[in-house]
């Protein structure tokens, strides 16, 4: 399970860092997305409950109460709070990416790429 984790988070990182280098906006978001999502992913797998199995979520009675028995709510609430903020972050740059496009023509990100006046 470790290993197809581990390949998950290195796939989202090595297609969030291509998309980020490449010249239109719309792909460099895609790009900060994945790149979001493969954080997310290892921040949850850091918790125990991401790869343990027969782990209860919370103390029970009858069990001592240490860190042996329990998962640790935390990654998964960092998780919960960033998969929040980058999607209000993707909106955010969606609606940039639309007002830049509409003011000078083109989608690239250095403003320099052929206009959609220039083509038609």
């Amino acid at each position: 399970m470790e290993i197809v984790l581990a390949i998950a988070i290195g796939v989202l990182t090595g297609s969030g860092v291509w998309l980020l280098l490449r010249p239109r906006t719309f792909q460099v978001v895609m790009g900060l997305s994945l790149l979001s999502y493969a954080v997310n992913l290892f921040i949850f797998s850091m918790g125990r409950l991401g790869l343990a199995i027969n782990k209860a979520p919370v103390l029970r009675e009858g069990l001592p109460q240490n860190l042996e028995h329990y998962a640790d709510p935390m990654p998964q609430a960092l998780v919960l709070t960033a998969i929040v903020i980058g999607f209000a972050m993707t909106a955010l740059f969606l609606v940039v990416l639309l007002a830049s496009r509409g003011l000078s023509g083109t989608d690239h990100v250095d403003g320099r790429g052929h206009s959609t006046e220039e083509s038609a």
